[in-house]
């Protein structure tokens, strides 16, 4: 008998602030958004289009991860999500019913450091050269990279091919 998997793994950002709320029984619960780049692909050549799309899906973290993000994650902050498709279904106050997708987390980590993520909310423009159009980290063609002369590399190092250990 084979057996099935239902393993999930995202990269991506946060389309807002994480909110935390507590159940009946005080269970800590974060619901969360994470857009994910998707490339696209021509129907006609099969080549990337340069179109930049992205997944926004919907996620929750229980417990410790919920406090955990609740504390250190806000709207554009970088994570890694690990966890397993869940789907489910409520009917709203017009009596339809609704059907649910989420992403259960399993494991969930800060993808870039604190200092990264102050410096992307304080210039975002000129920090990470995203495109008005694209919130979601894509680059645009008018980013300016560094040069090598931006940085201060200290007084040159004559190493010979001897020195080398390899």
């Amino acid at each position: 008998m084979a057996s099935s998997i239902n393993s999930v793994v995202l990269v991506g950002r946060l389309t807002r602030d994480v909110e935390v709320r507590k159940s009946n029984t005080g269970t800590s619960i974060a619901r969360f958004t994470v857009a994910c780049d998707r490339r696209n692909f021509s129907k006609r050549d099969g080549q990337p289009s340069n179109q930049p799309t992205a997944d926004f899906i919907s996620c929750v973290a229980f417990n410790q991860r919920a406090d955990f993000l609740g504390s250190y994650a806000h709207k554009g902050t970088l994570v890694g999500v690990q966890g397993s498709i869940q789907t489910g279904s409520y009917t709203n106050q017009s009596g339809q019913k609704i059907y649910t997708t989420d992403v259960l987390v399993d494991n969930v980590q800060l993808l870039e450091s604190r200092s990264m993520n102050q410096a992307r909310e304080e210039a975002p423009m000129a920090f990470s050269g995203v495109n008005e159009n694209d919130g979601f980290g894509n680059m645009s063609n008018t980013q300016s990279f560094p040069s090598p002369e931006d940085f201060d590399t200290g007084p040159g190092i004559d190493i010979s091919s001897d020195d080398l250990p390899f």
